[in-house]
């Protein structure tokens, strides 16, 4: 017998009945709590961008756009999104997964040497106004006493892009002084010239700064503090199976694999400030998340707050410290902030990092891979920024200071 039957007299019984019924039908009609709306709407976002990212990946692949490539979105506290595609050569290879190994090119110059400029600016060690000739005296040349940091590290210091020495030379010293010795193609701060060559000399400057080499000095004090096991220099040969190759370069021997795809940076010795790292997806993940949690990753600070917002702000033209700002042209695609951040690597890499939307995009891939014409890379990394902030716009914005 129910509980109403054996509780209430019969004319109470049918009232009891009366309103158990009545909060039932309430209770089914009732909406959900908010809490189970929220996990709906992250549930529905994480579904959206999965299918926006592997439909762009698999387009792309399919369109000869690169033999594979990783796709990686994420938060300051979660992975989003990761998926694959292809395979890591045209040959038989296997599939990229999260720990591949993929030749960074010139996000070298931010995951490197711009996160070492950026730990020795808050050390006291380096004026973003101070000329050059400061620290390395024997830099001379016409100009070249006006060169300052600040110069240097938004591509205004007058030196040219770059300059094939590696056509005149493969010696490892030779090369270096080549470098080292390249004249001013203008006075300082008269234009915008993306140049390895000033990325070259902020490396040297972080070696003579910290008394390290700068491979030592960003193991030591960026990789391993921050779990980057997978990120390093010059891969041992027993990590060759999972290195994504590379271009097809006859003067090397053929396929480019294992070793640096770029060639001053491989005749340099295979360490340089403008390229030469690797590293994996799952790395470049944590990388990314120390930036969104205000330079902190489990416990671990790798920089202040304040350093990543100086050295973040654009500055001219598309260019922060080191780091490049969304323009509407490049690809950060077309919905990222004002406070987002990124750059592009040219074997096929690319990351930017929105603090506004608490967002990270990684995309690793070869386009190089057979060779440096295949150009179709641009149009893949506008449609992946776009399509992940525009999946992103629909959530709220977190609650997010830029100061712990």
């Amino acid at each position: 017998m129910s509980l109403v039957g054996t509780c209430f007299p019969p004319r109470q019984r049918y009232r009891a009945v009366f309103l158990l019924m009545c909060y039932a039908a309430a209770c089914a009609t009732a909406p959900a709590p908010a809490h189970s709306q929220s996990n709906a709407n992250k549930t529905s976002e994480r579904a959206q961008l999965r299918d926006s990212v592997r439909a762009i990946l698999t387009r792309a692949q399919t369109d000869s756009a690169f033999p594979g490539a990783y796709a990686v979105v994420g938060t300051r506290d979660v992975i989003l999104v990761e998926d694959s595609v292809g395979h890591l050569d045209w040959d038989p290879s296997a599939v990229p997964d999260e720990h591949s190994l993929w030749d960074l090119a010139s996000l070298t110059k931010v995951v490197g040497m711009t996160t070492a400029m950026m730990q020795l600016y808050e050390q006291g060690k380096v004026s973003l106004d101070a000329p050059l000739q400061r620290y390395i005296p024997e830099w001379q040349g016409p100009h070249k006493d006006l060169v300052t940091i600040r110069h240097l590290i938004t591509h205004t210091s007058g030196l040219p892009a770059f300059k094939a020495y590696d056509q005149q030379t493969h010696d490892p010293d030779s090369l270096a002084k080549l470098m080292f010795s390249t004249p001013l193609d203008t006075l300082p701060g008269v234009r915008m010239v993306y140049s390895d060559i000033g990325a070259y000399m902020l490396g040297r400057l972080v070696e003579r700064l910290c008394g390290e080499t700068l491979d030592q000095y960003v193991l030591n004090h960026v990789f391993r503090p921050l779990g980057m096991n997978e990120t390093m220099y010059r891969p041992p040969a027993s990590l060759k199976p999972r290195i994504a190759p590379t271009e097809i370069d006859p003067i090397r021997g053929g396929k480019v694999w294992g070793v640096v795809h770029d060639e001053r940076a491989y005749y340099l010795g295979g360490v340089s400030a403008h390229a030469g790292i690797f590293s994996s997806a799952h790395d470049l993940a944590r990388f990314a998340r120390m930036y969104l949690n205000n330079g902190t990753l489990d416990g671990v600070r790798i920089l202040r707050p304040e350093t990543i917002e100086l050295f973040t702000t654009r500055q001219v033209q598309d260019r922060a410290l080191g780091w490049q700002k969304p323009d509407g042209s490049n690809s950060a695609g077309h919905l990222m902030s004002e406070r987002a951040f990124g750059h592009t690597g040219f074997t096929g890499t690319s990351i930017w990092i929105d603090p506004a939307r608490d967002v990270f995009v990684i995309l690793l891939s070869n386009r190089v891979n057979p060779t440096r014409t295949n150009m179709k890379i641009g149009r893949v990394r506008v449609a992946l920024a776009d399509a992940v902030m525009s999946t992103m716009a629909r959530s709220p914005l977190p609650v997010q200071s830029f100061h712990p």
